[in-house]
């Protein structure tokens, strides 16, 4: 196997080199073996997405690193979910272009080349880069956020599809333009207690997906709220087609604040990301093996 990814990996740097390319994103895993260039004096920079910090002992020194959930995604799922934690991060800024490896984890080995323009295939960027769109969410809130709905449309809960909403930021107008549903579940409990980054929680939240209404989330990762019903709709002129009450309800919450949504669809699997009224970026639902 580490022949055919030291070909690939060959192959990948080159094709970034001679579109100028700001990055060739990997998954560490495939280039554990393989000795990788120096980034600097106007080459690519090499980042590495990786499920495991296992597989970046020797490598997180050098190179930067973006962590991905551990859920098996399609080929440009992989690349997608991978670029837009690094938008968050401040990594990939609008204008950039990345050359993507990618492949199926389990066969060991990357099969695929991906040439990512990131202003055109992230068309919601209007701004330099993500943390600007964010407004107040910290990144390391958003990828949780993500993690946890990827980790749902794999899983399900107990055998069963969910579909849930999480709205991030702007939390105050966000409560303005909702209703609860149901007695809040997190009402009481301490900050600490009840952020999204504390792992204790992430079986709390996973068991809440399967309430009607959606998660309401400070941007520091303090869960306000689940149950809420989202008031704020938009025009059916407006909206992008093809898509159900959830995403509506979503989409208008986000035309109307400066918050972000992520949604896990029931019935496709697919998660997706509103801002502005509008789709960032659709993930499709990962492999089932």
């Amino acid at each position: 196997m580490a022949s055919i990814n030291k070909t690939i990996f060959d192959y990948g740097y080159r094709i970034a080199c001679d579109l100028k390319a700001k990055a060739l994103l990997t998954y560490a895993e495939a280039v554990e073996d393989i000795d990788l260039p120096e980034s600097g004096d106007g080459k690519p920079i090499i980042i590495l997405a990786t499920k495991s910090d296992d597989h970046l002992i020797g490598l997180s020194d050098k190179y930067q690193t973006i962590t991905v959930p551990s859920v098996s995604l399609t080929r440009i799922g992989q690349v997608k979910i991978a670029i837009t934690k690094g938008i968050a991060m401040g990594i990939f800024h609008r204008g950039d272009k990345i050359v993507c490896l990618s492949g199926i984890p389990r066969f060991g080995y990357v099969d695929s080349i991906f040439v990512i323009d990131v202003g055109r295939e992230f068309e919601i960027l209007t701004s330099e880069n993500f943390n600007d769109i964010t407004e107040d969410i910290q990144p390391e809130v958003f990828g949780e956020v993500l993690n946890i709905a990827l980790e749902l449309a794999a899983q399900g809960r107990e055998g069963r599809k969910v579909g849930t909403t999480f709205v991030l930021g702007d939390h105050e107008k966000v409560l303005q333009l909702s209703r609860q549903m149901i007695m809040n579940p997190f009402q009481g409990y301490r900050e600490e207690d009840r952020n999204i980054l504390n792992p204790n929680l992430k079986e709390t939240i996973k068991e809440f997906s399967a309430l009607d209404g959606a998660f309401v989330i400070r941007g520091d990762g303090v869960l306000i709220t689940a149950g809420r019903h989202l008031s704020a709709a938009l025009e059916s002129k407006d909206f992008p087609q093809g898509l159900g009450s959830r995403h509506i309800a979503a989409a208008g919450i986000t035309s109307v604040t400066k918050a972000l949504a992520v949604v896990l669809s029931e019935s496709s699997g697919n998660v997706s990301i509103f801002k502005d009224g509008k789709i960032f970026v659709t993930i499709e639902k990962p492999i089932e093996h």
